[in-house]
């Protein structure tokens, strides 16, 4: 650093120095100061693609997604065959959603560096979400080819295997990347839920327990320090339970808050707010807290803290235990059920719907679209309610474009207000959906629910049945082929129109 601070002093418009000072910070995690003196590099020499790739760099670090796409995009405009700019330009659209451009991209740094090993990999995992799956193998074998001990490469294969309905294809292809790579969280947090999917509930929990070591799993610790539960009687002090992940997980693991009631401890419940009345009316016993952190964990006298998530490795090690969640565990506000029910009857069964979800990873796959449900709306003798989250006005544009009876009511944000969202499901008579919280709510809800899922289904849901052990009653409709919404509409159709005349 002081060799380029004095080179500068003799010489400022030097901008290999200016580089330098920027890699010296890049290399200290000073991203924001790196980005800085690259950014001076880039003034003084704006045809070196060179310096436009470290000033992408340093933005990636700050977290600074669109400015790294933009300098990515000089860096490869200038030089055209620059494989790590090309590289590390499709791995940003990729995270970025924007699959396509990021495939081209990928091909580009692969044509520039044929061995490229990572390119070769991330261009398989783009194809993959681009349902090219033929293209993505091809992609993966030949990571495979040029580095033969890449347990990435078996990783990313085992993850296509999977999305393909192969499970045990999958689980083979995790173990030889362990065989490779012992300790990769990412493997054993794939494998687990693979396993939870096939039953092998024991061995997919512990697994499971990777999850926070996983680049898949959004949720970060929460920095507790008391000790875990491993599910024993406290001699003293309290039990914090604490939610993770989105509101439908929390409402699927709250399943299991009872039996951790059961064991004599005095438990704290953290959730997300819009979740505590309800949770509170359905736990009297917990106390029901939001924004829990360590210092109020320490201020409630808590003694040992587990993860929501975590209760299954201890209460849920084979499918006979499932049996034991009290169904409902969930109660929605009686009055207001009672109030919205007076409200949707009309002599005719009511039947909530729901079609599409934005999760992030998977939304997409899941949705079914209001337009492809259309023939359910045939069945005659049924009154239909949107149990759909979003703007009401798209809402109901959207249904009066398919010509659907749904019923839109805007006094209810299924977003906002999960206690009014539960009285609303609570009212139904049979909630029909795509897997999305509306599921989870009505399982929970003890209300009849059947749920329209796609053909690589999530991990919870387990693979190749039409129940579901953690919502008694509960009835699955899946894809038999990949995308294809029509066959499993017409089988729910089937079932609606004996349900109507029941």
């Amino acid at each position: 650093m002081l060799c380029y601070q004095r080179a500068l002093a003799i010489k400022p418009d030097f901008f290999e120095a200016h580089n330098g000072v920027g890699n010296v910070f890049q290399a200290q995690g000073r991203f924001a100061e790196a980005a800085a003196s690259y950014a001076r590099a880039v003034s003084l020499a704006p045809r070196n693609a060179d310096l436009w790739g470290n000033l992408a760099s340093a933005f990636q670090g700050e977290g600074k997604v669109d400015e790294a796409i933009a300098s990515y995009r000089m860096a490869v405009e200038l030089r055209p065959d620059f494989a790590t700019a090309n590289y590390n330009l499709g791995t940003a659209l990729f995270k970025n959603g924007e699959l396509e451009e990021a495939a081209g991209r990928l091909e580009a740094a692969v044509r520039a560096n044929p061995e490229y090993v990572l390119a070769h990999n991330n261009l398989g995992n783009a194809y993959k979400e681009l349902e090219r799956f033929e293209e993505a193998m091809a992609c993966y074998e030949r990571a495979l080819a040029l580095k033969p001990d890449s347990a990435r490469a078996h990783y990313d294969i085992g993850c296509l295997l999977g999305d393909l309905g192969d499970c045990h294809g999958a689980l083979k292809r995790y173990e030889m990347a362990l065989a490779i790579q012992p300790d990769d969280a990412q493997v054993q947090f794939s494998m687990g839920l693979l396993q939870v999917m096939r039953g092998e509930f024991e061995t997919g929990w512990r697994n499971y327990e990777r999850r926070w070591h996983s680049h898949d799993h959004d949720t970060p610790e929460r920095g507790f320090p008391q000790p875990p539960w491993a599910g024993e009687k406290l001699e003293a002090g309290r039990l914090l339970l604490w939610a993770e992940q989105g509101v439908g997980d929390e409402i699927m693991f709250a399943g299991l808050v009872a039996e951790a009631v059961r064991t004599g401890n005095d438990c704290i419940l953290d959730c997300d707010p819009r979740l505590r009345s309800m949770f509170a009316r359905s736990f009297p016993e917990v106390e029901v807290v939001s924004g829990f952190d360590a210092t109020l964990s320490l201020e409630a006298g808590v003694a040992a803290q587990i993860p929501v998530a975590s209760l299954p490795r201890l209460f849920r090690r084979s499918e006979a235990e499932f049996g034991r969640t009290d169904s409902p565990y969930l109660f929605a506000d009686s009055v207001q059920r009672r109030r919205l029910r007076e409200r949707y009857t009309d002599g005719r069964p009511v039947v909530g719907v729901a079609w599409f979800t934005r999760g992030k990873k998977t939304g997409q796959v899941r949705s079914a679209g209001l337009g492809a449900l259309e023939p359910l709306f045939g069945v005659p003798n049924v009154r239909w309610m949107s149990l759909q989250y979003g703007d009401p006005d798209v809402l109901q544009a959207e249904i009066n474009s398919v010509g659907a009876p749904v019923l839109v009511d805007r006094d209810i944000d299924q977003m906002k207000d999960m206690d009014g969202f539960a009285a609303q499901v609570a009212a139904m008579d049979l909630v029909i959906t795509i897997d999305s919280s509306a599921a989870h709510l009505a399982g929970a809800l003890g209300v009849r629910c059947w749920v329209m899922l796609p053909f690589a289904a999530d991990w919870r849901w387990l693979g190749g049945r039409d129940d579901s052990p953690w919502y008694p009653g509960m009835r699955l409709f899946r894809q038999r082929q990949r995308g294809e919404w029509g066959p499993v509409v017409e089988k729910v159709r089937e079932a609606l129109a004996e349900f109507s005349q029941s």
